[in-house]
């Protein structure tokens, strides 16, 4: 965790002086804007993971010694099957084409989206995952 935190430290770095140099040269307001919201973004996410490095058990993709297979094992739990990632992908894919058809579709999208997001919330609350 410790090697991602300084790589994204890094491009933090490089992403400002790349504002400060496009600020400068361009004067242009909207690249500058988004590439110094792209320096705090990168300088986010290094600050976190250094910060959680140092209370985490050392990795092993921290330890130079390390082998590949040091690091296998049970990743986490992820659902087997589920249709809510699908739903929830319709239902933002329709809502971001509502600016493009008009603000109108976003009234047949929510449904899609509430939908989605019942069923990834309560997927393990039925059937055979239902607490008796």
């Amino acid at each position: 965790m410790r090697i991602q935190g300084h790589l994204f430290s890094w491009i933090a770095v490089f992403m400002l002086a790349v504002a400060i140099v496009y600020g400068v040269w361009s004067k242009e307001p909207v690249g500058t804007t988004a590439l110094f919201l792209s320096f705090s973004l990168s300088a986010m996410i290094g600050f976190y993971l250094l910060f959680t490095a140092r209370r985490v058990d050392t990795g092993a993709q921290d330890n130079k010694q390390a082998d590949v297979a040091d690091d296998a094992g049970e990743v986490g739990f992820f659902s087997p099957h589920s249709w809510a990632p699908l739903a929830l992908g319709l239902g933002g894919l329709c809502a971001f084409m509502g600016p493009v058809f008009g603000w109108w579709f976003l009234y047949f999208t929510a449904p899609l989206v509430g939908v989605g997001l019942w069923l990834w919330v309560f997927e393990y609350y039925r059937g055979e995952n239902q607490n008796q």
